[in-house]
């Protein structure tokens, strides 16, 4: 089942039946048995490799090396990219890939020894460029880097360290490309900038990290922060740099020595004028929205909303970001070093934050004009350019 409910978009948009056939399921499901002999024992795992539409360009997705991963949860984060690069205009269809193995069994040596298995074994996706593969959930620079030594080919894929191909600015992409939007959001929706705003962030690895880092820039307040042990809370605002510096080093919040401590749900449901889940999905339900007061959320993780708390949120005069908008900094970075291995043009951190701005706010002020004109929410207004997007596509390939 798609994850956008069609026949709420198709109030609002044309969409031709042929069209809506070919979005209700991916395009393409690879389901691979990777073995691989490590230290004299056999290492078994499933390979899940998912394009869910390439009208628009190759299929665009991390690489989740994670205990957990399905076939089908990879489908529905392949069909997430999918409006996400189409919302922001960068020329990538939907794509993900996950090694269902826990990286934390592994040592470095045998990590890229599975890597490199992983590229054997999909090499025709890779060097053909119809899969463009990035950092997810277990994965990192340095593993891109793996993928790209078996390759040969800087354009195969994205996330590398600077050094071997990457891009200035990718590491920071997806933190900066959310505070954008979330500056957009407070001069919209709240008629002010953010340096009289507080904010509240739940979850602070990479992405949260940084989008605190550069609000704390912008003379943004963030009043309560959280990562998987708990949360901070200061009035006076918590140094964004400390705690990031603290995080990136792979320490708890749990243990940090300033600061008044509280739960998770404390910062879910802070008093803060802006919310901004950056963890996992399903954090924000239907037992918890009815409390929520912030006034803005702006979605950093992936689907950090049920369906049941996206109505409750609406209903209370809650104004919601959509993730497939909030946190496309990151697929627009790995636009921007595709784009420049291909050219072999030189690229510097500040442009690529420019570009991503550019990007941000240009869908940013699409989606909310489409919600004005239509009253409806941004997530339905998003959903709706998306889809628009898609099917015109579809339409140029001769596709339907």
């Amino acid at each position: 089942m798609p994850s956008i409910d069609f026949d709420r978009v198709s109030q609002y948009i044309e969409m031709p039946r042929d069209g809506r056939s070919l979005l209700e399921q991916p395009e393409r499901e690879l389901r691979i048995t990777m073995g691989l002999r490590l230290d004299h024992e056999l290492m078994q795992s499933d390979v899940y490799v998912v394009y869910f539409n390439t009208a628009r360009g190759p299929a665009k997705g991390g690489i989740r090396f994670w205990p957990t991963v399905t076939m089908e949860h990879t489908a529905e984060l392949a069909e997430k990219m999918v409006w996400k690069t189409a919302l922001v205009g960068v020329p990538f269809g939907g794509g993900k890939s996950g090694i269902r193995l826990d990286p934390a069994d592994y040592s470095r040596m045998h990590k890229t020894a599975i890597l490199k298995e992983f590229v054997r074994v999909i090499r025709h996706e890779l060097v053909s460029g119809t899969y463009v593969p990035a950092p997810d959930m277990g994965t990192n620079a340095y593993d891109m880097a793996v993928i790209f030594g078996e390759t040969h080919l800087p354009e195969s894929v994205t996330g590398k360290p600077p050094r071997v191909g990457g891009l200035p600015g990718r590491l920071e992409a997806t933190g900066r490309g959310l505070a954008t939007c979330i500056r957009a959001a407070s001069e919209k929706y709240l008629d002010s900038g953010l340096d009289r705003r507080t904010v509240g962030i739940q979850g602070f690895g990479n992405v949260g990290g940084w989008c605190a880092k550069f609000l704390h820039e912008l003379g943004t307040k963030i009043t309560f922060a959280a990562d998987i042990s708990g949360g901070i809370h200061a009035d006076t605002g918590l140094d964004a740099h400390k705690l990031a510096q603290w995080c990136s080093e792979g320490k708890l919040l749990e243990d940090y020595p300033e600061y008044d401590h509280v739960s998770n749900d404390e910062v879910l449901t802070a008093d803060v004028d802006i919310l901004v889940p950056a963890a996992v999905e399903d954090v924000l339900t239907s037992e918890n929205a009815s409390r929520i007061k912030a006034r803005i959320i702006v979605e950093g993780a992936n689907g950090p909303t049920t369906p049941e708390a996206d109505a409750i949120l609406d209903e209370g005069g809650i104004t919601v970001v959509p993730d497939i908008l909030a946190n496309s900094g990151g697929v627009i970075a790995s636009y921007i070093e595709w784009r420049k291995a291909k050219s072999g043009s030189l690229t510097s951190r500040d442009e690529t934050f420019e570009t991503i701005d550019e990007l941000i706010l240009g869908g940013f002020h699409k989606v909310s004009d489409f919600a004005e004109q239509t009253n409806t929410s941004l997530r339905t207004a998003a959903e709706c350019l998306s889809v628009q997007e898609v099917i015109a596509a579809m339409h140029d390939r001769g596709w339907i």
